[in-house]
């Protein structure tokens, strides 16, 4: 397994350079399956699992906080304690059950970070959340309130790390500059959608709250804080749900471009070379990248979390890194 650090300071904390996504747990995937899946990330050095405080309000029957409650049940029957860094989100929440997000969230108003952060602590079983995440933008809520809320709640010890995912560039610059004036960490990490294939840039996912980091995103990582240094880019769906190997799963229509087809090419011709498969080199691209990434994947089943796992093993040649890298730049308009 291979490992890195997030945050800076106090809160710094080490984590494995592969974190376990554990959306489905609770809900699709049942307890003792996701028990199973935990304990062998456990037991091959994974150390970061993430999930949200609305996982997943979609299945037949949930609510949100499902996953959650699982992580504190699984916690507490392992006796896990800060080994294990459990990153959670907050601010996608349906207020109304049975509706989306998008009739109208949680948000992310100092008010309302609070009382989720609360009630996510108390399923995790935990008194201190290890990352507490901004899970969609809150248009409501200036992000200066909210960058100030977030340091509120690091100060009295209540989180550790805190971040924000699916936020646009000019919300992110806008949060930075508002820590670094007051001297503050601010965000250390980002969640954004992220993989190999290179999306059209204009994305119909984003309608959906869902931003693909691009190049605006992996700049502003680059650059970092004046205070805390650079943030950690946490990617998820790096395999694109299956997209990669599965027949029955074509990529999405915004991959449907000629730079996707020269990308594939590339990407056959690493996974050859190496003898790993698809899925493999790039969870390897990812944790190789010029800029602290970590993969967050998701596994329903043994066999894809072995996948996965022995991607931490993959070292890529530089002449494979090359010849990923370049494969076309960028999508076809």
């Amino acid at each position: 397994m291979r490992y890195t650090t997030i945050g800076s300071g106090r809160s710094a904390r080490r984590v494995s350079t592969l974190c376990l996504g554990a959306l489905p747990f609770g809900t699709t995937v049942d307890e003792a399956a996701s028990f199973g899946l935990l304990d062998r990330f456990v037991e091959a050095g994974g150390s970061f699992v993430d999930t949200s405080n609305n996982y997943a309000f979609w299945a037949p029957g949930a609510r949100g906080g499902e996953s959650e409650a699982l992580l504190g049940r699984w916690r507490a029957s392992r006796g896990i304690g800060e080994e294990v860094v459990v990153s959670t989100k907050s601010g996608a929440l349906p207020r109304t059950p049975g509706t989306s997000y998008e009739d109208g969230s949680d948000g992310l108003s100092p008010a309302a970070l609070e009382t989720a952060a609360e009630a996510s602590a108390r399923r995790l079983g935990t008194t201190r959340l290890d990352v507490y995440l901004g899970h969609i933008e809150d248009h409501d809520t200036p992000i200066e309130k909210t960058a100030e809320a977030y340091a509120s709640l690091a100060d009295e010890g209540r989180i550790g790390v805190w971040g924000l995912s699916n936020h646009t560039l000019p919300l992110l610059e806008r949060a930075r500059a508002a820590d670094t004036a007051a001297g503050r960490p601010g965000a250390q990490v980002l969640q954004y959608r992220y993989t190999y294939l290179r999306p059209r840039h204009w994305d119909p996912m984003a309608n959906g709250r869902q931003v693909a980091a691009d190049d605006g995103i992996l700049e502003f990582v680059r650059r970092g804080s004046p205070v805390s240094g650079r943030p950690v880019l946490m990617a998820y769906s790096p395999l694109l749900n299956g997209s990669y190997t599965r027949r029955d799963r074509p990529l999405p229509e915004l991959y449907d471009h000629a730079g996707t087809r020269r990308r594939l090419a590339a990407l056959d011709g690493v996974a050859a070379r190496t003898g790993a498969t698809r899925n493999q080199v790039v969870l390897a691209w990812l944790m190789e990248h010029d800029v602290p990434v970590v993969p967050v994947f998701g596994a329903s089943t043994p066999g894809q979390l072995q996948e996965a796992l022995e991607a931490a093993d993959l070292e890529l040649a530089p002449q494979d890194r090359e010849a990923l890298e370049a494969a076309d730049p960028a999508p076809d308009a």
